[in-house]
């Protein structure tokens, strides 16, 4: 006897339409598990050490879309972060995350001398939360790894709750990198708190 196969109806849309409409959410489950699989049995220092350097990154992103004005920027701002995270550590002189801590310093400077096309309002909240993340960042790195861990993981739980605020309020970024990003950031803080 076999079993039926999901089937579309009007309540229950098909499988293929979800994942259709979910994929950043797939994609970050699966780039989150990957990286779980690759990383193996990581110690803490390591993990914090890693989820600590590439956290300035997140609002980064944020600010320099912010700043071009255009949530279809998103994606190739992340990509270009995501080489620059991979690059900065085989320069050896700077830590990855001050150099992104730097580089989201100018871009608040540039937003405030040049002005911002969401205007300052927006461009005020997108201050508070670079300076928030950017902060738990260096934080994190400079305590113990045991407490390390926890700060680094409040900031990417907590840039998860703003990837979905963004999402829900659908302004600075592309919705499918808030969900994508939103999915990541808690998943990568639940990594760190309990699987680390």
């Amino acid at each position: 006897m076999s079993t039926p196969t999901p089937h579309a109806t009007a309540e229950r849309p098909h499988p293929a339409a979800v994942l259709r409409r979910r994929w950043p959410t797939a994609l970050a489950a699966a780039v989150v598990a990957l990286n779980l699989i690759g990383s193996g049995s990581q110690d803490v220092a390591d993990a914090v050490g890693g989820f600590g350097e590439t956290l300035p990154l997140l609002p980064l992103i944020y600010l320099i879309v912010h700043q071009i004005g255009s949530p279809r920027a998103t994606w190739p701002v992340l990509g270009a972060g995501l080489v620059a995270v991979f690059a900065l550590p085989l320069q050896g002189a700077v830590a990855p995350s001050t150099v992104l801590v730097a580089l989201a310093l100018a871009v608040l400077v540039w937003g405030a001398v040049r002005g911002t096309p969401h205007g300052r309002a927006v461009f005020g909240v997108q201050a508070v939360g670079a300076l928030v993340f950017c902060g738990l960042a260096p934080a994190g790195l400079a305590v113990d790894p045991d407490l390390g861990r926890y700060l680094v993981a409040a900031g990417w739980f907590c840039h998860g709750v703003w990837d979905f605020v963004h999402l829900w309020l659908d302004r600075v970024v592309a919705r499918t990198f808030a969900e994508w990003c939103g999915v990541v950031d808690v998943l990568v803080a639940v990594q760190l708190l309990f699987l680390v």
